[in-house]
């Protein structure tokens, strides 16, 4: 049995657009088992997230979430991918956890953006200075060639350094401002109160929401939930689950059916956006079978020379 590894070094073969048109295809096929499995040492975590669709395979995805870590100047967070046959079953290829995650993540939002952005998007506003911010600069920056992008973070150190990587890409000094200034607002951040606050949007926006992924973590408030039409990429992932959406319909503030559509509704036509006024906001949330649909585009790309 041939099993391919697939290293960090094949991301020189990927194409953000070409992702986005391997997850929209990917919810063409029917929809997907996943199962999520939690073990706790103290403050270290093992995740392993699993998700099996009909017609493209199985996937299971583990990540080790060790905080210490940082102290000794490793990466608090480690894993692997391993991509199974939906056929026979057997163990197809092993994936750099690391190259997954950054193309799924950010992928699942530009698909977003794709659809419920405005069309004459000029200046993005990239909210977070870390790892997926810039993995939010490269994937917008495919999408939106002739945008002009911003970069806010607490620490504006931190901020400079992302802007020095990239072309026409600059420091904003007050969020506010560079919120009612922007036309997307991509947030990646690990807050557990809101940084962007719904009195700060003007029509015609998109927000996007990638943080927050625990229970009790949010980056939007009220306000932006109640102004904006909501969309997330699987509600069986973030009702109930993520903090962004939960805490707001305990609260009363939205109900499901302000939840208007994710990626399984976008053959139907209901994930899009109906007008240039609207504001709209996704919650990226992220899910195994996401991290399947990934894995297979970034399996085809390495074995289609």
């Amino acid at each position: 049995m041939s099993v391919t590894i697939v290293a960090a070094e094949a991301e020189a073969r990927l194409d953000w657009m070409a992702l986005t048109r391997a997850l929209e295809g990917g919810h063409d096929l029917p929809r997907a088992e996943i199962g999520d499995t939690f073990l706790y040492r103290g403050d270290d975590t093992l995740l392993s997230r699993s998700a099996w669709i009909d017609g493209m395979g199985l996937l299971v995805k583990t990540a080790t979430i060790f905080p210490g870590n940082a102290a000794i100047g490793a990466p608090s967070i480690n894993g692997g991918v391993s991509l199974f046959s939906d056929t026979h079953g057997r163990l197809e290829a092993i994936l750099d956890f690391h190259l997954v995650t950054k193309w799924k993540t950010a992928g699942d939002s530009l698909l977003a953006a794709t659809k419920l952005a405005p069309r004459n998007t000029r200046t993005i506003l990239i909210v977070g200075a870390g790892t997926v911010a810039r993995s939010m600069r490269e994937a917008y920056g495919a999408a939106f060639p002739g945008a002009r992008f911003l970069v806010w973070n607490r620490s504006r150190d931190n901020a400079m350094r992302l802007a020095s990587v990239f072309p026409d890409t600059e420091v904003a000094e007050d969020l506010a401002a560079a919120v009612g200034e922007a036309d997307i607002i991509t947030c990646a951040t690990m807050s557990t109160t809101p940084v962007i606050r719904g009195e700060w949007l003007r029509p015609g926006q998109h927000v996007d929401l990638i943080g927050a992924y625990r229970p009790d973590m949010r980056e939007a408030d009220d306000e932006v939930l109640r102004r904006g039409r909501v969309f997330v990429d699987a509600r069986h992932t973030t009702i109930g689950h993520i903090g962004e959406i939960a805490i707001p319909m305990a609260e009363g503030v939205i109900g499901e059916d302000d939840i208007l559509a994710d990626y399984y509704d976008l053959a139907g036509g209901a994930f899009a956006r109906n007008a240039e006024d609207e504001i709209t906001v996704f919650k990226n949330g992220g899910g195994a079978h996401l991290d399947l649909m990934c894995a297979r585009y970034i399996l085809g790309a390495v074995q289609s020379d």
